[in-house]
């Protein structure tokens, strides 16, 4: 079993996302932090929606980069309120997080 632990992170782009691919309005993102550019993370983008990604949709994402939740590992959500300076009125941000570790055999 892989001993590398990451952090993966699902948030709401309220005003959509132009990585990797441009969205339209808001949508789930989940992406795995590593070292490296921002830019190459594995990232997956949900259809433009508001509804919170379910555990088994987060899980079959993750799989889909290459990943698992880590052993006892469970979801740890944060709210915020959001930035000013956005074009909208300022919002609840909700923020998920999980510790993950590489699928044996997975592409990371």
């Amino acid at each position: 079993m892989s001993k590398q632990i990451f952090g993966a992170q699902l948030s709401l782009r309220c005003c959509g996302t132009t990585a990797p691919v441009r969205t339209a309005g808001p949508c789930w993102q989940l992406y795995v932090a590593q070292s490296g550019l921002v830019s190459q993370w594995p990232t997956f983008t949900w259809p433009t929606s508001t509804q919170i990604p379910t555990v088994d949709q987060r899980q079959a994402a993750l799989a889909d980069l290459g990943f698992t939740p880590a052993e006892d590992a469970e979801w740890q959500w944060t709210e915020s309120s959001g930035p000013e300076y956005h074009p909208h009125p300022v919002r609840v941000l909700l923020l998920g997080t999980v510790k993950v570790r590489p699928l044996e055999g997975g592409s990371s």
